[in-house]
């Protein structure tokens, strides 16, 4: 049996080898802020709660989009599908081209969702939670629209530092 190396041990560049095993789904997290759609992609995505319904997203303290976006009064969170891998790099891209021919919705409230999204949810801060190098972002969900599980498509899943896609087992 191997021994596990203590935490004083972690090379940074093993441990975001290990992390990327694991593989996530992808998320739009956008608002309008001053007339203008603001938003980033996001790989780290999860429900949290049912009651209250409530979702999560992890931000670098890095970020230079997060400042601007947190003051929002509503977010969108759209599911990326497998399809949007273009998307989603677009969406990492320089501030100012990141909305750039993606079709968006925006509410009354300023909440932005990409309309080819699998599941589009309105949202509002309930909660930030630092933690290391990431601000954990806890969401509360007013709204949620998707398509019928048939129409739905497959999400976009990021693993091992790319994009793949689920197949649907038999």
């Amino acid at each position: 049996m191997s021994t596990m190396a203590t935490n004083q041990d972690l090379d940074p560049v093993a441990l975001r080898q290990a992390f990327g095993v694991f593989p996530t789904g992808v998320v739009a997290l956008a608002a309008e802020i001053d007339d203008e759609p603001v938003g980033l992609a996001a790989s780290s995505f999860t429900s949290v709660s049912l009651d209250p319904p409530l979702v999560s997203v992890s931000v670098a303290r890095t970020s230079k989009t997060w400042p601007d976006l947190r003051r929002a009064r509503h977010f969108g969170v759209t599911v990326l599908a497998d399809h949007h891998g273009a998307v989603c790099r677009q969406l990492s891209g320089p501030v100012g081209e990141r909305f750039a021919g993606i079709d968006v919705t925006v509410t009354d409230e300023g909440a932005v969702t990409l309309d080819e999204g699998l599941v589009r949810f309105s949202c509002s801060l309930y909660r930030e939670v630092d933690a290391g190098d990431h601000v954990i972002v806890l969401l509360q969900v007013h709204a949620v629209e998707h398509g019928a599980e048939d129409d739905a498509g497959h999400p976009l899943v990021f693993h091992r530092s790319g994009f793949g896609r689920l197949e649907r087992s038999a």
